[in-house]
């Protein structure tokens, strides 16, 4: 399967997207991890991310197309994966699209983690007083909702019209949402 998994910050996309991974046997892969190993691999992708989030910018979406492209053609990738983290605006949709298209695949569902975004507000805070994250406070965390809800609504919309997108409820137990996630891509396919 070739899936991409999306949801606001705290709606749980890592804490199940390892779990969807091993249920349909294919690599779950995160662009945040990518980065870090280009990085530590030092790769002429990592050298030129590195320099880039050294400056505290943000990651062009050419070079983060890259990476990705680089990922799913490792042969882990070959039969399916499961993104997160990516995309994260209509460059990457349609980067992703054009990838899929000149390899004879397709997305096979988009699962959209919809949790109320005063209730992520809520996890969020928790969170960081657990990490003893001082960054992360209401009005940064209200703000990041914002920024995120209005980056992705038009990805949602995409895969919405593309008769992909399989949202679920992301509140309850990890089990349960995961169970709820197992359902729903069951019933899609």
């Amino acid at each position: 399967m070739r899936l991409l998994i999306m949801g606001a910050p705290g709606a749980g996309k890592g804490t199940q997207a390892t779990a969807i991974a091993e249920h349909y046997s294919v690599p779950a892969i995160s662009t945040g991890d990518m980065f870090r190993t280009n990085i530590k691999n030092g790769t002429e992708l990592g050298k030129k991310v590195k320099a880039i989030m050294d400056a505290g910018d943000l990651v062009p979406d050419e070079l983060t197309d890259a990476i990705v492209v680089d990922r799913l053609n490792q042969d882990d990738a070959a039969n399916g994966f499961l993104l997160d983290g990516y995309p994260r605006n209509m460059h990457q949709v349609e980067a992703l699209d054009a990838y899929l298209k000149e390899h004879g695949q397709r997305l096979d569902a988009v699962i959209s983690l919809d949790v109320d975004p005063e209730l992520l507000t809520q996890r969020l805070l928790k969170r960081a007083e657990i990490e003893g994250r001082t960054d992360d406070n209401e009005e940064t965390i209200r703000n990041r909702m914002k920024v995120y809800s209005s980056q992705t609504e038009p990805l949602l919309e995409h895969y919405r019209s593309a008769g992909i997108l399989v949202p679920v409820d992301g509140v309850g137990e990890i089990d349960e949402v995961r169970q709820r996630i197992f359902a729903a891509l069951d019933s899609k396919n």
